[in-house]
This record gives C-alpha cells, sequence and structure tokens, in this order.
C-alpha cells in the first residue's frame, strides 16, 4: 500500500467520519430498542447521566468529531498494523473492545472497573454493551475499507453526506426548539 494514501490526514479525517456517523445510527437505534429515556431516568443512571432531552445530549454527535480524531491519532501510529494487513479490521475491534470497553481507567458501565466499583446492577450494565461493541465494529469494519480502498470514491460521496446530515441535524433541532 502506498505509504501517501495513509496519511495522517487521510486517517484522521475518515475516522472522524466514521466515528461520527456509526455512533450517530447506533445511538438512534439503541434508544429505540434499549429505551435509553427510561434507562436513563432510573436512579442508577440518573445520579450521573444526563437526561436523554438535555440540549448537550441532543448534541452530542456534533462533539463526535473530536471522539474521531483522538481515535485517528492511535489509527494512525498503528497504520501498519491496522492497515497493511487483511485482518486490520479485526484488530482495530479487537483493541477498541478490550481497551476502550472492557479495560476503561475509569469505572464506566459495562467494564471490568464499572462491574467492580459501581453499585449499578450487572444487567443495567450489560445490555448496553451491544450498542458500545457494534458501533466498535462497525467502525473498524468501514474505516479499514475505506482506508484500504481509497479508489473507491462512493464511500467519501456516500459518508460525507451522512457526515453532514449527523451534524446538521442536531443543530437544526437546537435551532428550532
Amino acid at each position: 500500500m502506498n505509504e501517501k494514501r495513509i496519511s495522517f490526514l487521510s486517517i484522521s479525517v475518515k475516522t472522524i467520519v466514521v466515528h461520527t456517523v456509526t455512533y450517530f445510527f447506533m445511538g438512534l437505534l439503541a434508544f429505540q430498542i434499549l429505551d435509553y429515556e427510561t434507562r436513563f431516568a432510573d436512579p442508577h443512571f440518573g445520579n450521573f447521566m444526563r437526561q436523554t432531552s438535555d440540549v448537550i445530549v441532543m448534541m452530542g454527535p456534533v462533539f463526535q468529531p473530536i471522539r474521531g480524531f483522538l481515535f485517528g491519532i492511535v489509527f494512525f501510529l498503528l497504520r501498519d498494523v491496522l492497515f497493511k494487513r487483511k485482518n486490520g479490521w479485526l484488530i482495530m475491534w479487537v483493541m477498541l473492545f478490550i481497551l476502550g470497553i472492557l479495560s476503561t481507567f475509569g469505572p464506566a458501565p459495562g467494564s471490568v472497573e464499572g462491574l467492580i466499583y459501581t453499585i449499578i446492577p450487572v444487567s443495567m450494565q450489560i445490555i448496553p454493551l451491544s450498542e458500545i461493541i457494534l458501533q466498535a465494529f462497525l467502525l473498524s469494519v468501514v474505516l479499514c475499507c475505506w482506508v484500504n480502498h481509497p479508489n473507491k470514491k462512493w464511500i467519501s460521496i456516500v459518508f460525507g453526506i451522512l457526515f453532514f446530515i449527523v451534524i446538521i441535524l442536531p443543530i437544526m433541532g437546537l435551532i428550532m426548539t
């Protein structure tokens, strides 16, 4: 693979776009299927999670490019492992799953620390993991495909349009309220 095609700018922009889009769509799906409105109002989560009607929660997708950029830094540093191997997406997904979901440094719900140190019932911690694990999987597969096939312009067009929609919708919602 040509080093020029795997530049920091390319990886960081693609990571920002794919992370933001997959975050939005998995969050939207989980909001409906996992009934986040009720879950976040539960006293176990309600004491530290903003309610789903909170303006900052509604603007959540607008802040995701920051996380995407941070992921992009790490993915760029590991580009030879993640993007130059046939199953680099699997390495990325396992890395995100183990380091970003199960082994956080703080007691995030669903992490090893969260299961040990919080009083949140195990069932309430495990159920939302499906959203997070699937989003990490989609991020890994789509990003590796896009980086490894830069000649497939349709990926750039589709994800560019989706990114624009995901960013503009919350802003429009805020303006209209």
